[in-house]
């Protein structure tokens, strides 16, 4: 049957209408990325929301560029560009172009890497990358790993392994007790500061509600060795058994790397699992002047990395990485249909949580292929010496207070009032008045109990200038919203289009 040239399923009889669409989509895209000079659109939920819900998805247009029309108005024109130097909420980064374009080879083959027929070179490739990035790490020779949406679904796979290593190990003890009891004696050590993943995993993985045991961290927000092999010596008196200790190398806030060797070593010495989460701070490992701050790492028995956020990657790519490969056998699930266990060739499946999952390890490819790792650590680079500048720009600036120095490319701080008084009670309007500005983003969090905003930085196109110019931002919003008073000039420059002019005080 020949198709017909509407046919909507890409085949080779639908290429010109692939080709067509993909360039209309890629030069709709393009232009918006290039005319976007605000963060985002002004428009509020309840606008976007009345748009988005007067579609009928019962009644299709018939035509993909009425189609695409359509998303480019309720979508691209208020998407939040993160290419912008001023965007600097969250640990989202501005995208390699080769990993763009490979998300296009990727969706118009559509491969599953989950069994070698359905990908064949796929799999070799996505195998090729997981042992490179074990040598980056480190580890020995054979070191495996896996590819995962994102650091949380990194973690609960490795926070598995080291589940059902413990009980494996408790299993082979004479007069061992049914699984479900060694079971709830299982405890995860992790840092006051760690990511709020570990404590997800754990209920996932059926664990008590206390299985999460907090170490205290130091003025830094780094895990305290000491307090650790006390928390350690502790479990072990109460009968209870430490299947792994989770230690952070990038925390979201501070950016805290723990000290690596130094939990690492307490580890070894009791005989449990350590899994380093590199989401953030993963990227050092291509880095030529921080590489070093990972020391450590390589100790480890499993590593979390988010391509996404610090080797300029898009959503989603991550891995999680592992020392020894056999500890994989605990994700093995061989169904006759799909991944036989006589089938002569490896199935990623046999590796996986997931069964059908995207090639996204070509996008980390065609980058590294294209642009090298030593480039992807200059770009890091620039913005861990960008962090440390603004830090120096806030903690000269009597407008504001810094609260802590920059470990990687975040920057903690507090809108200073200006007749002295609590600036705490601001933080969260001053954030809400730059956000419905549209021009600019700007996080806020907590630290020690006390909020605080926080910019993140992952942009080597931003400059200590852009910076200023929300921290101008940020000043007058402060003025706004605690009713000082508003400056005509947010940015030390006479009225520019950088001035918030938007309404929707918060008080």
């Amino acid at each position: 049957m020949t198709a017909h040239p509407a046919d909507p399923l890409l085949s080779s009889t639908t290429v010109p209408e692939l080709m067509a669409a993909v360039s209309a989509a890629t030069a709709t895209g393009a232009a918006r990325l290039a005319e976007a000079t605000d963060s985002h659109s002004t428009a509020t939920y309840d606008d976007l929301r009345r748009s988005i819900e007067s579609v009928s998805l019962d009644n299709p247009l018939g035509d993909f560029e009425a189609a695409l029309d359509e998303v480019d108005n309720l979508w691209l024109s208020h998407a939040v560009w993160f290419h912008l130097p001023r965007t600097a909420a969250h640990l989202n980064c501005p995208v390699a172009v080769p990993a763009v374009a490979a998300e296009a080879l990727a969706a118009t083959v559509n491969t599953s890497v989950d069994t070698w027929d359905q990908s064949t070179a796929a799999t070799l490739i996505e195998r090729q990358l997981l042992a490179w990035t074990g040598r980056q790490i480190g580890f020995p020779e054979g070191a495996d790993g896996m590819f995962t949406p994102g650091g949380t679904t990194s973690t609960l796979q490795a926070l598995l392994l080291a589940r059902d290593e413990a009980l494996e190990r408790s299993a082979g003890s004479p007069g061992a007790e049914p699984r479900p009891v060694r079971a709830a004696r299982l405890r995860i050590l992790a840092s006051a500061e760690s990511h709020f993943s570990v404590v997800t995993a754990a209920r996932i993985l059926g664990l008590d509600d206390d299985a999460v045991v907090i170490v205290p961290v130091d003025e830094d927000g780094r895990m305290r060795p000491r307090d650790l092999r006390a928390a350690l010596c502790e479990i072990e008196r109460q009968d209870l058994t430490p299947m792994a200790v989770v230690a952070t190398a990038g925390t979201t806030d501070r950016g805290a790397i723990d000290p690596l060797s130094s939990v690492a070593f307490a580890c070894q010495e009791h005989g449990v699992w350590l899994h380093v989460d590199a989401a953030y701070g993963g990227g050092l490992l291509t880095s030529h002047r921080h590489r070093h701050r990972l020391i450590g790492i390589e100790m480890a028995d499993s590593v979390t990395v988010d391509f996404h956020k610090t080797w300029f990657q898009p959503v989603s790519c991550s891995a999680v990485i592992v020392r020894d490969p056999r500890t994989l056998r605990h994700c093995t699930h061989h169904a006759a249909y799909l991944n036989p266990a006589d089938t002569p060739e490896p199935n990623q499946i046999d590796r996986s949580l997931q069964t059908t999952r995207r090639f996204d390890a070509l996008k980390v490819w065609l980058t590294l292929r294209s642009v090298g790792a030593d480039r992807i650590g200059d770009m890091l680079d620039t913005v861990v010496d960008l962090a440390a500048e603004v830090a120096d720009l806030i903690g000269e600036d009597p407008r504001f207070e810094l609260i802590c120095t920059p470990s990687i490319s975040t920057v903690l701080f507090r809108w200073s009032p200006p007749d002295g008084g609590q600036a705490d009670r601001w933080t969260r309007a001053i954030r809400r008045r730059i956000w419905d500005s549209g021009q600019s983003t700007v996080a806020e969090t907590e630290i020690d109990g006390r909020p605080c905003l926080k910019f993140t930085l992952l942009n080597p196109a931003a400059t200590a200038e852009d910076l200023r110019v929300l921290l101008g931002q940020i000043h007058e919003a402060g003025l706004t919203v605690s009713g000082a008073g508003v400056s005509a000039d947010v940015s030390g420059a006479a009225a520019d289009s950088s001035v918030i002019t938007s309404a929707g005080v918060i008080a």
